[in-house]
């Protein structure tokens, strides 16, 4: 990280917005094929974007790859009292070209697409909340810049490979994606996401942000090895506006593969939350695999993308796996759909 002098006789009239006179540190990130220049006023700020995108693939779907710039701004702390019913004053912000103004006590992103530029501002009742402030407003900023950029389909799914091929694993919450993407990994296979995945339709080609996996704490009742139980556990535990905790296990380790380049779809596999017995795979036909994804991609599906989208994954091999009684059952079918497809 890097740091911007400050420039002297800064005055609010002359630099209202804080265009000339903020102090900044800054730090060079390569997320989902772009280059992001991330620069904040909080060292904490610019900690969580290094915390959350240093150490990934250096992924990359054009050339050059494009540019991003995302300021992040923690708003000044104000002293004193309001008088009675009189609103709170604005705070000036700027940052990647862009310009705001709202209360000190106001978080809140403002993108441009066309600049490939964002600001997000985050107030100091927001600190307590670094969670929050990582995956509602940085990861909102990021991976909306850098999709929209490219082109890119943007599904709530999960993704994983082996060999440069890849399956895009869909389904509905609850239905665990998350636990098998878990023993995809401890069974060889390449992580791409475990939430979010973004496809370049024309190639078929899936990048993600492979950092973090998510599993709750009865997912470790699967594992066999105290060396992965103890990994799991001595995770971080999130807690989801949902209510529900997961720990957040970082797979930017030597205990896990993330893919070194972005994958070739080879096929897509609906996970399902019922089915008794044995693991097993059931061919899923074209309308229904267009219904389940509509159905559960809302935004996705309402992109100008979605049209290319579709008949691409028209080419592409679909199935329900019904889970059986242990998540590992599956590895072996995935396995064989990533390699003959």
């Amino acid at each position: 990280m890097t740091r911007k002098k400050r420039r002297a006789g800064s005055d609010t009239a002359v630099d209202p917005f804080g265009e000339r006179s903020l102090s900044l540190f800054k730090e060079r990130l390569h997320v989902l094929g772009g280059v992001f220049d991330f620069e904040s006023n909080s060292q904490e700020l610019l900690r969580l974007a290094h915390w959350a995108y240093n150490g990934l693939p250096r992924y990359r779907l054009a050339s050059p790859a494009p540019r991003f710039r995302v300021r992040l701004m923690l708003a000044a702390e104000k002293s004193g009292t309001l008088p009675a019913g009189e609103p709170a004053a604005l705070e000036l912000y700027s940052g990647s070209g862009l310009l705001g103004a709202a209360p000190s006590s106001a978080t809140f992103v403002t993108l441009s697409p066309e600049q490939n530029a964002a600001l997000v501002a985050v107030s100091r009742n927001m600190l307590p909340f670094l969670y929050h402030i990582r995956y509602e407003l940085i990861e909102f900023a990021v991976f909306t810049l850098a999709g929209r950029a490219q082109g890119l389909v943007p599904l709530h799914a999960a993704c994983v490979g082996s060999q440069g091929r890849g399956i895009l694993l869909a389904g509905e919450t609850g239905a665990g994606k998350s636990t098998l993407t878990l023993h995809c990994l401890l069974n060889g296979f390449d992580f791409m996401s475990e939430d979010s995945v973004f496809v370049d339709t024309g190639a078929l080609r899936a990048i993600g942000v492979g950092n973090f996996l998510h599993v709750r704490a009865d997912s470790v009742r699967f594992l066999s090895q105290q060396a992965d139980v103890a990994a799991i556990r001595n995770s971080p535990v999130i807690r989801r506006r949902s209510g529900v905790e997961k720990f957040e296990v970082d797979v930017r380790t030597a205990r896990y593969r993330i893919a070194p380049a972005p994958l070739q779809l080879a096929a897509v596999v609906f996970a399902s939350s019922g089915g008794r017995g044995s693991a097993r795979l059931r061919p899923l036909r074209l309308p229904e695999v267009l219904r389940r994804f509509k159905s559960g991609q809302p935004y996705a599906s309402g992109r100008p993308e979605w049209t290319a989208f579709k008949r691409s994954i028209a080419r592409l091999p679909a199935f329900e796996l019904q889970r059986g009684n242990h998540p590992s059952e599956a590895i072996p079918l995935l396995r064989e759909v990533v390699e003959a497809n």
